[in-house]
């Protein structure tokens, strides 16, 4: 056994000022992927929002430059440049330079914020390259440059102002030191951040600008949460006007709007001081539980539910549930400092009084729209029931048949399943080439005939009631819905393999919804691929090479020159013309394929992903392109 080094005092390192966040980034930021990435920029953000929230600003801009740096610009106070009386330098080098440093913990400077822990502008220094900060005030431009969290100079007066201007603006470029793989920021993943800011900051323009594309987005709603309601339900049927409601309750703000629609999935959501807390919390809980309650409540007391009936479940009152509640709180106690989920235990009790109130009042005054909800909830109820007794069904059957797999399916021989991979195949004569094709060692195959259950517009009692979706549930062995258990997955890969044409994309898109609403756990673990069969096949003196886009069509026939008239081009119409070995070549084999891996877009809210499914799960068929995940 070796010897272990010493463990004495000079083992004990000190971590002074901002390397502690280098080091451990993951800490401050959530990491160092394309997620951290864009953290960085709502960090500084956030500090605008501040701002707005205190009242004192109305304008944020935000600028990709071509090099990937960001700029971001608002009309506020400006941060302090005067001498910090403690630490005998400029305020703005203690905002940017010391951990937990800011003007949010007296409750002097911001009455509401969401930069509480006074850790994100500084971490985005000591994150970044450089980061150039100038601050607007008393009619004087101060600035200020670090590199790698290091003050260059100290806090100095580079140009003179308008009396009446004001505000800070901070530059920064990531350091690639730290963010090691190149990340990149997304236009559309901003788009949605900010999108959100300003429905939950009512008053705020947000200008969103990119150079390297050269696009620009402006958001501003009036109506603030309202507006976000109807924004979420613009592809869905409403059921009710959308019921809105503001209180503050010891010192902290509350708003809750409320709307149901045809749809089978929820989509409720919620914020603490305008951070958007993807992992819920307490304020989630509390309008969850009020909801319920309410609805429950309305419906006993005007008889629409029997006394032999049991009341409605949480589950039965969600489906179709859209709703926001926002919450302002003079100290938010967040999760981490990522801040994805809200703590504070009073926050649920003031919820529900809200909901309570507000809800009840509206389902009295507009009977019409209670009976609608009250309705949905019944049959939410009933089909659950019927969902669970066919789930049951389909467990019993599979156990008494010692698990056996659907008569479609062409197996592999291994049983790691870490090592084996399933085709989901369109067609039965792309699936002969398939099975011919492939390495019966490892890879499966399971060929579906026509266009599966459009699962978007449909309830889990007739998705289970589907031939082409049994037999799918059979073959991957996890169950589904309550019941899935993803160690049961007999595949580490799942691919789908559709023709290029519209219908291929359509047949894709019905999957991809199927295992988005029923079996997330495929995609959120790395399991889900889509197969990329090339559209053309060019051959040239016996050269033959495939090609994936027109793109490389282009080039190759341009690498031809004069000599390309005498290549012999075909177009691939769909795999069933393909034969096995070409198929194997282009689209099967481990070492010449190509497989992109089906992820979820990292974003604040899942909603993007349900309106972009609502879509394209309606009778047109879209390119899988545009599909944000």
């Amino acid at each position: 056994m070796a010897t272990p080094a010493n463990y004495n005092a000079s083992s004990i390192q000190v971590l002074e000022g901002l390397e502690a966040v280098r080091r451990r980034p993951g800490m401050y930021v959530g990491g160092t992927d394309n997620k951290a990435l864009h953290h960085l920029i709502y960090e500084v953000v956030d500090n605008s929002i501040d701002e707005a929230l205190a009242g004192v600003c109305d304008r944020i801009e935000v600028t990709i430059h071509p090099d990937s740096a960001i700029t971001v610009q608002d009309n506020g106070r400006g941060i302090p440049v005067e001498i910090h009386p403690e630490k005998k330098i400029s305020a703005l080098q203690v905002v940017m330079t010391v951990l937990h440093a800011g003007g949010k913990f007296g409750g002097g400077g911001y009455k509401v914020s969401g930069g509480l822990h006074g850790v994100g502008v500084s971490a985005v220094n000591a994150l970044s390259e450089w980061c150039v900060v100038e601050v607007t005030k008393n009619g004087q431009v101060h600035s200020q440059r670090y590199e790698r969290g290091i003050p260059q100079e100290p806090v100095k007066v580079v140009g003179k102002a308008k009396p009446d201007a004001h505000g800070t603006k901070t530059t920064f470029k990531y350091d690639p030191t730290i963010f090691k793989e190149n990340p990149e920021f997304r236009f559309e993943t901003l788009v949605q951040r900010f999108r959100e800011m300003a429905f939950v900051t009512r008053g705020v323009t947000i200008n969103l600008i990119d150079q390297r594309t050269d696009r620009e987005m402006t958001f501003y709603f009036e109506g603030g949460i309202r507006s976000f309601v109807r924004y979420l339900n613009r592809n869905r049927g409403n059921l009710h006007t959308v019921m809105y409601a503001e209180k503050q309750i010891e010192n902290v703000g509350i708003e809750v709007s409320i709307q149901y629609t045809d749809a089978y999935a929820e989509s409720v959501f919620s914020f603490a001081n305008t951070i958007n807390t993807i992992d819920g919390g307490t304020h989630m809980t509390g309008l969850r539980t009020a909801v319920t309650r309410v609805i429950n409540d309305y419906a006993r007391k005007n008889g629409l539910i029997k006394d032999a009936e049991s009341n409605f479940t949480g589950d039965d009152t969600r489906e179709g549930l859209t709703a926001i509640v926002s919450i302002k709180h003079p100290d938010p106690q967040f999760e981490s400092q990522t801040k994805v989920k809200l703590m504070n235990p009073e926050v649920a009790t003031y919820v529900q009084q809200v909901v309570n109130d507000n809800f009840g009042t509206f389902l009295e005054e507009n009977p019409q729209a209670a009976k609608a909800i009250v309705s949905k909830c019944l049959t939410s109820s009933r089909a659950r029931d019927a969902a669970r007794k066919a789930r049951d069904l389909v467990i019993r059957k599979s156990a008494l048949e010692s698990l056996t797999l659907p008569g479609k399916l062409a197996d592999c021989s291994e049983r790691d399943s870490s090592k084996t991979e399933l085709y989901i195949v369109e067609g039965d004569s792309a699936g002969g080439s398939a099975k011919q094709g492939r390495d019966r060692h490892f890879q499966a195959i399971l060929p579906l005939r026509g266009k599966i259950l459009n699962t978007e517009r449909a309830r889990l009692d007739k998705i289970l009631g589907n031939n082409e979706v049994k037999a799918l549930i059979s073959a991957l062995g996890m169950g589904i819905g309550n019941n899935m258990d993803i160690s049961g997955l007999r595949y580490s890969r799942i691919i789908i393999m559709t023709d290029a044409d519209v219908d291929g994309s359509h047949i894709r898109t019905l999957l991809l919804t199927f295992f988005f609403r029923h079996m997330p756990a495929l995609i959120d673990q790395g399991h889900l691929y889509i197969a990329q069969p090339p559209l053309d096949r060019l051959e040239h003196k016996r050269n033959v090479k495939y090609l994936y886009s027109d793109t490389e069509k282009d080039a190759a026939i341009g690498e031809l020159g004069k000599d390309g008239e005498k290549a012999s081009l075909q177009r691939y119409k769909g795999l069933g013309e393909m034969n096995p070995l070409q198929l194997r070549e282009t689209t099967m084999a481990r070492d010449t394929r190509r497989l992109v891996l089906l992820t979820l877009e990292e974003n604040p809210m899942a909603k993007k992903k349900d309106s972009t499914f609502e879509i394209m799960s309606k009778k047109k068929a879209y390119n899988h392109t545009h599909l944000q995940i």
